[in-house]
């Protein structure tokens, strides 16, 4: 009994660590007014990019930055539509993460189904050897602790630094922002690029060690829990967090489920995580008044500059 919880403790901070890169990301991008959704193909193309360049450099450090940049890359496109064309950011969004998809496919075609050895656990000494907690917490990779790290600096960011004042301001009320002259174009531009930069990070972490190899549709619907984390988290970053704990719990139960053989339908079991994490979320959003404090108002609605 001990070591499956273990086995549950432990996967679900690796289980949960791309979703936190990435929704920590987007939570920014979202503040600053902008609905990007087009996560998922951000997080393929981050998980292709990491992936064939950790093979080739022979270092995870070059496929985490690899990823971060061809993401960031990706996001600019959505950036130009969105911010310097107008267009509309749900349609946007749509059409740049089916161009992700297509070019982590492109990216990863000669690769397709071959590994890599995984991220090396931290060895913490005589900590990795503590009943339960040496293991569940004293022995994950190093991207586990960044991720924590992040919940905690975007916490920070947007609630103590002036930084994180302008992009709630401008994602409150860009008009207002602009006019106590704030550069609403390059803060929800910067916003974009570092949403993207940070779902690349989070896809890269799905090849370099979670699943520490490449094939298409490795992504399987996370950009979209992502996207829904921010949401049902009321824009605020430990909500999301432990609602990306949550998916990796159920995603790690309903291994062990299938692994027992019960006979419970394996499309039902795949569903799992994301019927249970979407259904607790909205039952912790429901107060509504959580939800109109932390809500940017101006979310998703384009900022044409009043000159």
């Amino acid at each position: 009994m001990l070591d499956l919880l273990v086995f549950v403790l432990a996967g679900t901070l690796a289980a949960a660590t791309p979703l936190i890169f990435a929704a920590m990301g987007e939570l920014v991008v979202e503040k600053s007014g902008v609905l990007n959704l087009s996560i998922e193909g951000m997080m393929a193309t981050g998980a292709a990019t990491g992936f064939v360049m950790a093979k080739v450099s022979g270092s995870a450090i070059v496929g985490f930055a690899s990823a971060a940049l061809a993401s960031a890359l990706l996001s600019l496109v959505f950036a130009l539509l969105t911010v310097g064309f107008l267009a509309n950011q749900v349609a946007a969004g749509l059409a740049v993460g089916i161009l992700g998809l297509g070019v982590s496919v492109l990216i990863g075609k000669n690769y397709e189904g071959t590994t890599i050895s995984p991220i090396e656990k931290i060895d913490l000494g005589a900590l990795s050897e503590l009943p339960l907690l040496g293991k569940v917490i004293f022995a994950q990779d190093p991207m586990v602790y960044v991720s924590i790290a992040s919940v905690i600096a975007i916490t920070y960011l947007l609630k103590r630094t002036k930084l994180g004042l302008i992009i709630r301001a401008v994602g409150e009320s860009p008009d207002a922002a602009n006019s106590i002259g704030y550069p609403v174009v390059l803060v929800r531009t910067c916003a974009i690029m570092f949403g993207g930069a940070m779902a690349g990070i989070g896809g890269a972490h799905l090849t370099l060690s979670y699943t520490p190899l490449w094939a298409e549709g490795l992504v399987a619907g996370r950009g979209w829990i992502v996207v829904a984390l921010v949401v049902f988290g009321t824009w605020q970053a430990p909500r999301i967090a432990i609602g990306a704990y949550l998916f990796g719990a159920v995603s790690l139960i309903e291994l062990f489920v299938q692994g027992q053989g019960f006979a419970i339908p394996s499309q039902l079991m795949s569903a799992m995580p994301y019927i249970i994490t979407i259904v607790v979320l909205a039952i912790i959003s429901r107060n509504p008044r959580v939800v109109r404090l932390n809500h940017p108002a101006s979310l998703g609605i384009p900022y044409l500059r009043n000159e």
